[in-house]
């Protein structure tokens, strides 16, 4: 039987696409790995919907991208079940959700994760808990040729415990979170493509900078990519909806705007084999 092509449809000039009729519960045929993982590094972002998979079958779909990774959380004590599944479970009582700030998923590791792959089974009655995506190679093509230069020079520093403060969360005494420093501008390991690699979430300073100097840069940085739609997409979540996200090209923040209303989904995470490299020009 002929290959029958992925179709593939556009969500924003920025990033983003919709991946028609294709069911995951069995995995991916070479042909179609190959097309999904390059449309996933050049839209960044890819929405399957429709979706009907147990634990095993995501994983299954996942591990065809490369091993999984494993949250800090699952390495630490705070949770230690099922360590390749990160659970999102939202409560009515709660009054935040996970992932609120911009950021790129867990960029405070030593070689933060490749790919995320989320899969929504629950959505708050209120149809809220959308998720922004912001694609980071725009973002930096966007800068001036000097500011651009400016930070391809520079490193930053992201710390896990900076997220956890979002949280309210404390370690307790022996537990730790992984903290590093990464290019602040990287290359895209297929691609070679720049990306402006700094996140609220984790990133909390410049080095070898003057703090007040290091707060200026990436309070205007963060402002500005952040109010700036032409970076984006949004993804409106249904039950059944998988969505698979290129973490080094990429920024999400997760809405929450359902306090009162539940919502559950699972991620895996593609681990990578290697540090953010340095941009070069």
């Amino acid at each position: 039987m002929p290959h029958k092509p992925v179709n593939f449809v556009e969500m924003s000039p920025a990033c983003g696409a919709i991946v028609q009729d294709l069911d995951l519960s069995n995995g991916l045929t070479n042909q179609q790995f190959d097309e999904i993982y390059n449309a996933v590094v050049d839209r960044i972002v890819l929405v399957f919907r429709n979706q009907t998979l147990t634990r095993a079958q995501h994983k299954q779909f996942s591990r065809q991208f490369g091993e999984l990774h494993i949250h800090p959380s699952k390495r630490n004590g705070l949770n230690k079940d099922d360590p390749e599944t990160f659970i999102i479970d939202i409560k009515p009582s709660a009054i935040q959700s996970n992932g609120e700030p911009w950021h790129s998923d867990v960029s405070c590791d030593s070689m933060p994760p490749a790919a995320s792959i989320l899969y929504i089974t629950e959505i708050p009655e209120n149809d809220g808990g959308d998720t922004q995506f912001m694609n980071m190679h725009a973002a930096f093509d966007s800068l001036s040729p000097d500011l651009q230069t400016l930070l391809a020079d520079k490193t930053a520093f992201h710390d896990g415990e900076h997220d956890l403060k979002h949280y309210g969360i404390k370690l307790r005494p022996g537990q730790e979170y992984p903290a590093h420093s990464h290019p602040m501008v990287t290359a895209h390991p297929s691609t070679g493509r720049p990306t402006l690699f700094v996140n609220p979430g984790f990133t909390t300073h410049i080095e070898n900078m003057p703090k007040w100097e290091s707060k200026m840069l990436l309070d205007g940085l963060f402002a500005y990519t952040a109010s700036n739609p032409r970076l984006q997409c949004r993804i409106k979540w249904a039950p059944g909806t998988l969505t698979m996200w290129d973490n080094r090209s990429v920024q999400h923040q997760a809405i929450f705007d359902y306090a009162g209303w539940s919502r559950y989904g699972e991620r895996m995470t593609v681990a990578s084999n290697q540090a953010p490299l340095p941009y070069k020009a």
